[in-house]
């Protein structure tokens, strides 16, 4: 097994994706939109993803976290709100806004759990600022830190509760940034007091069971490189001042913060000391590339693995999605 988290192409696998999977043995597989139809094809893609991987427990990741960022989406699955809706809750009723989260989460698992994915990459705990690049904008659980980690410890919670294991990110934090990390390398220049702040939400939810670092410079850490290619900030402020012990992945190895060929981008996120490189876009001759550069899986990693897997519960959900949300909606129609 390699370290890595990869893409598919598209709805269904082909022979050359078959192929190369049972040879690579990749750790797990994330899913976009292309990989997203209908419930039944999505159930068959996730059922023979784990039958050739031989795992029950295989990660199958997606970013189904609602607003913007929604990969399941209309006409076969229904909206779902941005996080900015239960922070504007939480100005009014943090207890309401609390639970309204924690049975949105457990709404999303249930509709995840059924086509078979196991794994959300949710919640996002970067800290809103109003000078910042609008890619965190609505999407954040709001400005203030104890807010964001209260909302997102409920979420951490709902999503268990629905079977389906939760992601903190993107460590150790992408608020501040004026720059879209899709697009290009963000530098953050605050201080380290300024930056207590941004870490905050990730320090109080620390016992997640996976987070996902950013591909952004913060130079009061490591001038050089991006926080998810650094071994300075992965060891001494995502594993040390934050005190983070779960799965640690990098963010997408294909997003345009970093630069360089694809082999050594992976390379560089595990020798930082990420557990698992993404990669996303399900193109061959780069996911090649990335198992080509990639020995086996530490067994530390692997470890940190099976253990985040192990936290999500094995009974079906006692609610349907339809029953959670609209007990969310009601809470939401608060605000």
């Amino acid at each position: 097994m390699i370290p890595a988290f990869l893409g598919l192409a598209g709805p269904t696998l082909t022979d050359a994706e078959r192929g190369f999977f049972r040879s690579a043995e990749p750790a797990g597989y994330i899913l976009f939109r292309r990989n997203c139809e209908t419930r039944a094809q999505m159930r068959a893609l996730t059922d023979e993803l784990r039958s050739l991987s031989g795992r029950d427990d295989l990660p199958i990741l997606i970013d189904q976290e609602g607003g913007r960022v929604q990969r399941m989406t209309t006409p076969e699955w229904p909206r779902l709100p941005a996080g900015e809706a239960f922070a504007r809750l939480y100005e009014k009723a943090p207890v309401s806004a609390m639970e309204a989260a924690r049975l949105n989460a457990k709404a999303i698992a249930t509709m995840l759990r059924e086509v078979g994915v196991t794994v959300d990459c949710l919640p996002m705990l970067d800290v809103r600022r109003p000078d910042a690049d609008a890619i965190v904008g609505d999407r954040a659980l709001g400005s203030d830190p104890k807010q964001v980690a209260s909302l997102g410890r409920l979420v951490i919670d709902g999503l268990r509760e629905g079977g389906v294991v939760g992601v903190i990110k993107h460590m150790p934090g992408h608020g501040r940034s004026d720059l879209d990390s899709h697009k290009a390398l963000p530098v953050i220049e605050a201080s380290d007091e300024e930056l207590a702040e941004d870490i905050l939400p990730f320090r109080q939810l620390n016992d997640a069971p996976m987070g996902m670092s950013a591909h952004i410079i913060y130079t009061a850490w490591d001038a050089e490189r991006p926080a998810s290619l650094s071994p300075i900030v992965v060891r001494d402020i995502i594993r040390g001042r934050i005190g983070f012990d779960g799965l640690l992945m990098s963010d997408d190895l294909g997003m345009h913060a970093l630069s360089g060929d694809f082999g050594d981008r992976a390379a560089g996120a595990i020798a930082a000391g990420s557990d698992i490189a993404l990669h996303c876009s399900g193109d061959m001759a780069e996911m090649a590339a990335v198992a080509g550069a990639l020995g086996p899986i530490a067994a530390e990693s692997q470890e940190r693995l099976q253990r985040a897997m192990a936290t999500i519960a094995t009974r079906a959900p006692d609610e349907s999605f339809e029953a959670l949300a609209a007990k969310r909606d009601s809470l939401l129609a608060l605000a």
